[in-house]
């Protein structure tokens, strides 16, 4: 049976500084954020994440780049994303991960967009698909049964990352362009769970 998350099934916090080292203006969100120019705000360039996990976004409306935010500090832009990660320059709107809180995390990947081709069991971190007997790196559909997982373009949690969740498209991702890719083609190599 499925379990389908609900969005307030959790408790978040998160204080966002428009300068580097938690310095400047600051303000605190307990809720998701589409636009942090909103607030008087040009971008986030420090941030606090005090409880749950986030996701956040390059641009405004939840469009851009997206990258996981876990409990913890980042003292400037480039820390956003992770030590791996793609240079990140900006973030303009954020929003909480209300599945992370599951101690069970379960989705199957498939090969192909709409389910298709061969298809994969996760329900633990991945940090090389091709390791684990996938061998080619295209992910084109998958199904989040429970909790929540970043993907990574790249082995070892590298790359562009795209955040799944059950309660987003109901657990549902028939095409990879709803994943938030911007690529061509759906490279997926590393998977983990995210888990607050």
């Amino acid at each position: 049976m499925t379990h389908h998350c609900t969005k307030f099934s959790g408790h978040w916090k998160i204080i966002v500084y428009d300068e580097e080292c938690f310095q400047g203006r600051h303000h605190e969100f307990t809720s998701e954020c589409c636009n942090v120019m909103e607030f008087g705000f040009e971008s986030v360039r420090s941030l606090r994440v005090e409880s749950g996990a986030w996701v956040g976004y390059e641009h405004a409306n939840y469009q851009g780049h997206q990258f996981v935010l876990e409990r913890g500090e980042y003292p400037q832009c480039d820390a956003f994303g992770g030590s791996n990660a793609y240079h990140i320059e900006r973030m303009t709107a954020f929003r909480p991960i209300s599945c992370s809180n599951h101690r069970e995390c379960r989705m199957t990947i498939y090969e192909r967009e709409n389910y298709l081709g061969r298809k994969g069991e996760l329900s633990d971190d991945y940090p090389s698909l091709q390791a684990m007997g996938w061998c080619n790196n295209e992910v084109g559909s998958m199904r989040v049964q429970s909790g929540a997982f970043v993907c990574y373009q790249f082995p070892g949690y590298r790359g562009y990352q795209y955040i799944m969740e059950c309660d987003r498209h109901c657990g549902e991702y028939k095409y990879f362009k709803e994943f938030g890719s911007h690529c061509q083609t759906p490279q997926i190599q590393s998977i983990r769970r995210i888990q607050q």
